[in-house]
């Protein structure tokens, strides 16, 4: 008998567990940290420790290089095991909201990863309207630049993504074309743009300083591509994330301001000019997305139903079981994306 529950007790600890998933999520995610990940997951370091030499016991693999009794790096071997491993939680996830949702349609959490200029300018009424459907769900709202929005959405932090353009950085998303815009110029009122606003072109925005928005890292921009398609080079004195900041520079002269219509409030209309830049830089989309294999709970469909109208519920439901983006944009060949913009009150077009 004895034998028989040292038997079991062996076969116990070769079962792969999703806890050891959890910990070993939890450690990547931190940085190969370990303390800190026990704070993160109300653990214990040595416990941690444990559970991931039992895990590569199990698998036959190291997952870490270590030094000493530091985690240094993944290896090659991890960095797929991590994958399947965010992949098997977001299903563990998705069979949990699947009981959900027969049991508690109106409770859950919504967690959305966004730009400051939808954050700040757009989504207020919409979460607004959202939350009085939905009271008893929580809403977590993180800004951050593309480049930061694809780091949680890579780690499973975030149920939903709203970004513009930026597409080759969530390939693991199914993108939902969202509304259309153009950007606009601000200065003061006695800037020499504002006095010959019918004559905007980008060779006159190449004669002044540009303040805008921060520039990513990993892919070119539309930005710069319109000034170099006419061999121009922009004088970029300033870039931020905020468009605030961006305005409250151009109020301090220190350049023209080039943001999002979204941005542009008719108060700022009091003291600054705004013109029309349609036309000089390619037109942009906004899109929402969330993981492909991903279960769309009923108030996450009415989300995306109250920020993109034009989305029927039966499309939705289509894109989320969509294979690949290329069946997703399909859907969204015959939909009339509208066009977002700010106060138009005094707003200049560009000849």
């Amino acid at each position: 008998m004895g034998g028989f529950f040292c038997a079991l007790a062996w076969a116990k600890e070769k079962i792969m567990t999703l806890q050891q998933l959890k910990y070993l999520l939890g450690v990547v995610d931190n940085g190969l940290n370990i303390t800190a990940a026990a704070e993160r997951l109300y653990t214990s370091q040595p416990g941690i420790s444990k559970q991931l030499r039992q895990l590569e016991r199990e698998l036959g693999v190291s997952i870490f290089s270590r030094k000493g009794k530091s985690l240094v790096a993944v290896t090659p071997a991890g960095q797929n095991i991590v994958q399947l491993a965010r992949r098997i939680t977001r299903d563990v996830e998705n069979i949990r909201s699947l009981g959900k949702e027969l049991t508690a349609e109106q409770e859950g959490t919504l967690s959305i990863a966004t730009t400051h200029t939808q954050a700040r300018y757009v989504l207020p009424e919409i979460i607004g309207q959202f939350h009085k459907r939905y009271p008893n769900v929580k809403l977590e709202l993180h800004q951050g630049t593309s480049e930061q929005i694809a780091a949680l959405v890579a780690e499973n932090k975030v149920d939903f993504a709203i970004a513009t353009e930026s597409r080759e950085l969530f390939p693991e998303l199914n993108l939902l074309p969202c509304y259309d815009w153009d950007r606009i110029v601000l200065t003061p009122q006695d800037h020499a743009l504002a006095v010959d606003n019918n004559c905007l072109t980008l060779e006159k925005l190449a004669e002044h300083p540009l303040v805008t928005y921060v520039f990513s890292s990993t892919r070119e921009s539309s930005f710069l591509n319109a000034f170099a398609e006419q061999n121009l080079e922009p004088k970029v004195v300033f870039t931020a994330r905020d468009a605030d900041v961006i305005k409250t520079y151009v109020r301090m002269g220190m350049g023209v301001g080039i943001i999002a219509p979204m941005a542009l409030q008719c108060d700022d209309l009091e003291d600054l000019s705004a013109l029309c830049a349609k036309g000089l830089f390619p037109t942009v989309t906004t899109w929402l997305g969330f993981p492909r294999d991903k279960v769309l709970r009923q108030y996450m469909k009415d989300f995306i139903a109250l920020f993109s109208p034009h989305w029927p519920e039966y499309l939705i439901e289509q894109a989320a079981t969509a294979e690949s983006q290329e069946i997703v944009d399909k859907l969204a060949e015959d939909l009339d994306l509208p066009t977002r913009t700010g106060c138009t009150k005094g707003l200049a077009v560009a000849a």
